[in-house]
């Protein structure tokens, strides 16, 4: 049976929402103490953001807002404090210099707000890299950590631990009730007993019998170790359904622009010289297509193809969203010639776009085989995993997989926990309502900078990109909106990736879309 959430069942009935707003914006600085400023407070709240529909000043404006030319945040060596230059001079002598950072170091966070040590407040929209589905400083979060690291952090997978089967029943029951991996939207009745409004679709009386489980999951510790083993059962399921064919049908195809991670095997399927070239020879067999061309899916997916890998929305190559007609033909074409047909919803899934998975909403005949996650999961700590129908679970057997940390007590608690949190209603319909009034926001900018940006906004839900006619722009503003306080990301090429956490609220919008067009007025003046 579907168990009470964790909320409910460790800790009493937590608040659905853990909206950290700010009372008012105020200055952009705090001391650098770590006391979270006075300026804030927890707001706790189990109602859905239906006051968007009014319009703020700022969003009425017919005018791009100029409030923020002038850079309020240029960290620097020479004016860093003595414990930032301490920190900074220790990385340099001792980390591998894999990342080009700026030169400050994050001291803490509140909601989606984060201070450096100097005490610049930034707005921070990258959260984690689509990472921190609650923000930081998460009150319920830290209670999880509290209460199950004492019990136990770690057994391996030699022996059962209580959380890992309640997380994969929840992964799987969401996916029955709000549609994916061949289920429909609405798969399974709402819980008998209980309030729509008030509980997460996950959360079935006591005395509920469950229906017999239809899939399975297999948890890792990141998304790069799903895709790796997502890959690893397509091929095993294709040798065992196809003897004849074991040396032949090994071959797997994806996609332009695609980030599927980079550890061996997921760097072979990213098909960017800039992640691949160094590390030449890769896995063989490898086979790139294009995104949305439905007339070359009969030729790329061919007799020989175990494996079809894809981004219902692609992260880190762009913000560019699958058509469902191509995914549907893809699908079709996956059945005809007996390859697993793997959706990496790492980035995009797990309520990112407004529901449970990018595909959720689709019909059924464009859903996977296999669908891969990571990033907002257990809202910050190291958690992935890989959800699969039963008929291709049914290859894997004792030894045939593993891992040493995957599927914790500790990260599948606080898995249970975050996923129990935003699959609420409430927490759902402030993901929509929140996302309809950033794009809205975002839609304009268009207008005001046709010579730089593409007329239409990237991506669905808090995955959004805004797409630069000149690639370069989309450096150059994330560089002036650091200097402003504002964090956000680059995508692909050309774009400006914008994915903050799930509960950011209203003013953080203004603020972050009031920054972006200050940027962009900078930018167009040169």
């Amino acid at each position: 049976m579907i168990r009470n959430s964790l909320a409910t069942a460790r800790f009493g009935r937590l608040p659905t929402i853990f909206s950290q707003k700010p009372v008012a914006l105020g200055s952009l600085r705090c001391n650098a103490s770590g006391v979270k400023p006075s300026t804030y407070q927890t707001r706790r709240t189990l109602t859905s953001i239906r006051s968007l529909s009014s319009t703020p000043a700022s969003s009425s404006n017919r005018s791009p807002n100029t409030s923020y030319l002038e850079a309020t945040h240029t960290p620097s060596l020479e004016t860093a404090c003595d414990e930032t230059k301490e920190l900074l001079a220790l990385g340099e002598r001792y980390l591998l210099p894999v990342y080009a950072r700026p030169p400050f170091v994050m001291s803490h966070g509140e909601g989606s707000w984060v201070w450096d040590l100097e005490g610049r407040k930034y707005l921070d929209f990258c959260a984690g890299i689509a990472v921190n589905a609650l923000g930081h400083g998460d009150e319920g979060m830290a209670e999880v950590l509290r209460t199950q690291a004492p019990k136990l952090l770690h057994s391996s997978n030699v022996y059962h631990n209580p959380w890992a089967p309640r997380l994969a029943e929840l992964l799987v029951e969401l996916t029955r009730r709000e549609g994916g991996l061949g289920w429909p939207t609405g798969s399974l009745a709402p819980p008998s007993g209980t309030s729509n409004q008030e509980c997460g679709p996950g959360e079935l009386s006591a005395d509920t019998a469950a229906p017999p489980a239809s899939a399975k999951v297999f948890f890792s510790n990141s998304g790069t170790e799903a895709n790796e083993g997502a890959l690893k059962i397509a091929r095993k399921l294709a040798k065992e359904r196809f003897p004849a064919q074991a040396e032949t049908k090994t071959r797997i195809v994806c996609f332009q622009n695609a980030f599927h991670g980079r550890t061996m095997g997921a760097l072979s399927v990213t098909p960017n010289s800039k992640y691949q070239a160094p590390f030449r020879p890769l896995i063989p067999g490898v086979k790139v297509g294009r995104v949305n061309d439905v007339d070359e899916v009969g030729m790329v997916v061919d007799e020989d193809v175990c494996a079809v890998i894809v981004e219902p929305i692609q992260g880190e190559g762009g913000v560019n969203a699958a058509r469902q007609e191509w995914l549907r033909e893809l699908r079709k074409r996956c059945d005809e010639v007996g390859a697993t047909l793997i959706f990496d919803e790492v980035q995009c899934g797990l309520y990112r776009t407004g529901s449970l998975w990018a595909h959720s909403t689709f019909p059924v005949d464009c859903h996977p085989d296999i669908v891969t996650m990571a990033k907002p999961l257990a809202g910050g700590y190291p958690i992935g995993a890989v959800l699969m129908r039963d008929s291709v679970a049914q290859t894997m057997t004792p030894g045939t997989h593993g891992t040493t940390f995957g599927g914790s007590p500790l990260a599948c608690a606080l898995g249970h926990h975050v996923l129990s949190r935003v699959s609420a209603r409430p927490f759902v319909s402030h993901i929509t309502d929140i996302s309809t009034y950033l794009l809205s926001r975002l839609e304009r900018l268009s207008g005001w900078f046709p010579d730089l940006l593409e007329p239409s906004v990237r991506g669905r839900g808090l995955i959004l990109g805004l797409g630069f006619k000149n690639g370069e722009d989309a450096g150059k503003v994330v560089g002036l909106a650091r200097e402003r306080g504002l964090l956000v990301l680059t995508a692909g090429k050309d774009a400006v990736r914008l994915v903050p956490s799930l509960n950011v609220g209203k003013e953080e919008v203004d603020f972050a879309v009031d920054v972006l067009e200050s940027c962009l007025s900078l930018v167009a003046r040169k």
